[in-house]
């Protein structure tokens, strides 16, 4: 069952990432600007982030077996599409129906997993295996993109997709047992539309922004954005059958951790978006020899996730979460000191190397402490919230990021104005990083083990 899950969550995660070593490709093969460019990895983003609260209440309404098959199986088919576009409009459509069916198995997924491991060591283990697969997928995505558009064609990066489901179908089919859809409770359909209208318009009016921030366009799509998804936030209050049980956000434990992968999220995207463009277009390097520079920052976050499994269970999560993104924000620090002339071993390695033991502390814990104590009907919503908050935050941060690398280049084109640009991205994110180490060192209470034991109690195993 770990296996599966630890799948199905490496496919999504690396979806987000595995086509950005290819972009560069792409965009001369299906001759892309600049905007769609972004497009291909905000659409994913954006559809999966902004569809996983209503992905999860369907995950209950249909049942996990069945919500579980339609997700895979749709994730194929829009997976094989994507590999066989003809144009920039075609591949971003690809991309978004991809988010689209991600939204239902992710969750789908992740509830498995909390009502499978319930509690102590095996919980912690299982988590840590799925935490530290959300982490090392997006860099696992890098390399296997620049080893695809390399040696094959960037088409199979999305074409990749369609054998590892069958081997998820087949899996998933002898090993998951059927469970008796919900179907007492309405789906919020209003809630569903007004968050994914106001979070798409938060994203559209952070993407236009680049070109300027006092357009209409750019005032007029944030302002709505915001007030869509206040209307939701506060619709979610009064409906007897809401779309997202405040409840889930609002235990401080929960609550925090799904900030945190807002902040990780925003992050990642968008520091490997700029650092893979710098080692292509800077540096020189090949699709698969840039894949495999961002190698050690991979290895280094399962070795972290490994050892640091051990002691989880006897210090809790709180020094990890905190000491976590103070290291990720020292390497990105040191990142941001990139130059044109700069070599890979000693203006890059040395930020991977700090982000890679950073991030590994980071996502050790994460997703076990946002879904602790969640009861199992809320198990679906809160594994979609957990997932969401990466996602969103993904969305959101590489717009601004692609704000934040226009405003530092400039009108100039040159290369030096290019990694002024991603300079400013990586000190951007090294801030916001250390945004979330504070956030958990004030937030997250000290370990005390029988109070974590009471909220695991809550879990109670049911048919999965």
């Amino acid at each position: 069952m770990l296996a599966i899950v630890a799948l199905v969550q490496l496919v999504v995660v690396l979806d987000g990432t595995i086509v950005t070593i290819a972009l560069p490709q792409a965009q001369t093969d299906l001759g892309l600007s600049d905007g769609e460019r972004s497009w291909v990895v905000t659409a994913y983003a954006l559809a999966f982030g902004g569809l996983l609260l209503l992905g999860g209440r369907l995950v209950n309404y249909l049942g996990l077996k069945k919500a579980f098959m339609i997700g895979i199986v749709g994730f194929a088919i829009a997976s094989g599409f994507g590999g066989v576009v003809q144009n920039g409009t075609e591949l971003i459509i690809a991309r978004g129906l991809q988010g689209v069916f991600a939204a239902l198995l992710a969750p789908a997924a992740l509830a498995i997993l909390t009502i499978t491991f319930t509690s102590g060591r095996e919980r912690n283990i299982a988590f840590a295996v799925f935490g530290t697969v959300a982490g090392v997928g997006a860099a696992v995505g890098l390399l296997l993109g620049g080893l695809l558009t390399e040696y094959a064609t960037w088409r199979w990066c999305l074409l990749i997709n369609v054998p590892i489901a069958v081997v998820i179908v087949v899996a998933g089919s002898t090993s998951l047992r059927h469970s008796p859809p919900d179907r007492e409770n309405p789906i919020d359909g209003w809630g569903a539309l007004l968050v994914v209208l106001g979070l798409g318009a938060v994203v559209f009016g952070l993407t236009e922004a680049e070109k300027s921030w006092t357009s209409p366009q750019v005032i007029v799509s944030l302002v709505l954005g915001v007030l869509l998804v206040a209307a939701f936030v506060v619709t979610q209050a009064r409906r007897a059958h809401p779309l997202l049980p405040l409840r889930v956000v609002t235990h401080r434990v929960r609550g925090t951790a799904f900030a945190i992968q807002a902040i990780a999220g925003a992050v990642m995207i968008g520091s490997m978006l700029y650092l893979t463009l710098h080692l292509q277009i800077v540096l020189g390097m090949k699709p698969f020899e840039a894949g495999l520079a961002t190698l050690p920052q991979t290895v280094l976050i399962m070795v972290v996730a490994g050892v640091g499994s051990r002691y989880l269970e006897a210090i809790g999560p709180k020094p990890f979460l905190v000491l976590g993104p103070v290291l990720t924000a020292a390497g990105l620090f040191w990142l941001s000191f990139i130059t044109v002339g700069g070599s890979y071993a000693t203006h890059v390695l040395p930020g991977l190397a700090l982000t890679g033991i950073g991030m590994g502390m980071v996502f050790l814990p994460l997703q076990n402490v946002a879904l602790r104590g969640v009861s199992p009907q809320d198990a679906g919503v809160a594994g979609a919230l957990s997932t969401a908050s990466m996602q969103i935050g993904g969305s959101v941060g590489l717009a601004v990021w692609t704000t934040v690398a226009a405003g530092a280049t400039g009108s100039a084109m040159t290369i030096d104005a290019m990694v002024d640009g991603y300079g400013a991205v990586f000190l951007g994110s090294a801030l916001l990083m250390l945004v979330g180490g504070i956030i958990a060192l004030v937030a997250l209470p000290q370990h005390d083990r029988a109070a974590v034991a009471a909220e695991e109690k809550v879990m109670v195993p049911t048919g999965h």
